[in-house]
């Protein structure tokens, strides 16, 4: 909602100051279906040739997430944190091999479907899932775990923001693309310097259009959607460093509450649930 709330505040300001200033805004709306199809042509080209099949499939996935926000709320924390807390004390209790049940299958665990959101994101319970088979193999050492997590993380991370460095690239790119369509201006103006003065200004004002909608779409629409893109793709990452943290904690021999309370310093501030709500969260808590 903030995002649209700022896209119509660029326009209602940009556009709404020139027009009080004296500025026509039918030289613009005149020039306009021209030098949008020119440069929105070569960017979406670029873009199609520039970026594999997976990330232009996702780009309009991505956009909207752009306005919608990070999947993960408050709730969606909490809920992790109460997983892992009954996993560990489920591992601390009974050994790796109660968990083997709820990790071969977690769709059917009556553990993972306490927590729905969790367990819709694939990603986070393999992350689990997999390291737990992996500990049940015999490999314990807290560091091979940690380094193995992170760099699991770190591609799927990469994988997930494809689509916003893509569309920062073609913010980069739109204000040469704008300049290529107001050259293409000047040279028909150029081309017709016989014409009267008032003809060949309204000629190069059409031309200078084309760069005012690169840099316009650039750093105003484009550039700002991508941003937002990365900046959600790196709060959501930190889901799953909360899962790494755990269960290296619990590897070092950390007792539950303390390893779930190294997972909650990665929570993002505005969603991090405090000691005491962690505390009454998982008081009631049980591992099968």
């Amino acid at each position: 909602m903030l995002s649209l709330v700022g896209i119509i505040l660029i326009f209602v300001l940009v556009f709404g100051a020139w027009i009080h200033a004296g500025g026509k805004i039918e030289v613009i709306l005149h020039a306009l279906p021209h030098e949008l199809t020119m440069i929105l042509g070569a960017a979406i080209g670029a873009y199609i040739v520039a970026n594999k099949s997976v990330v232009l499939k996702s780009t309009f996935k991505e956009m909207i997430k752009s306005f919608k926000g990070s999947k993960w709320k408050k709730q969606d924390y909490k809920d992790l944190l109460c997983l892992m807390f009954i996993l560990c004390k489920l591992m601390k209790s009974k050994g790796l091999i109660a968990v083997e049940q709820h990790i071969e299958k977690p769709e059917e665990s009556t553990i993972f479907k306490q927590y729905p959101n969790v367990m819709k994101d694939h990603f986070a319970i393999d992350i689990i899932c997999d390291t737990l088979r992996t500990l049940t193999m015999g490999v314990e050492n807290p560091m091979t775990i940690e380094d193995s997590i992170e760099k699991q993380i770190e591609k799927h991370h990469h994988e997930a923001a494809g689509a916003g460095h893509a569309l920062q690239g073609m913010a980069d790119a739109l204000p040469a693309i704008g300049i290529v369509a107001a050259v293409l201006g000047i040279i028909k103006t150029m081309s017709k310097v016989d014409q009267p003065p008032a003809i060949l200004g309204g000629m190069i004002a059409s031309a200078l259009v084309g760069t005012f909608l690169g840099v316009f779409l650039a750093y105003c629409l484009v550039g700002p959607i991508a941003a937002k893109n990365l900046n959600i793709h790196n709060e959501e990452q930190q889901f799953y460093f909360i899962i790494r943290e755990i269960l290296v904690a619990h590897l070092k021999g950390m007792a539950p509450q303390v390893s779930v309370e190294m997972g909650r310093g990665h929570v993002p501030s505005h969603y991090q649930p405090s000691f005491a709500e962690m505390e009454e969260a998982t008081s009631t808590l049980k591992a099968e």
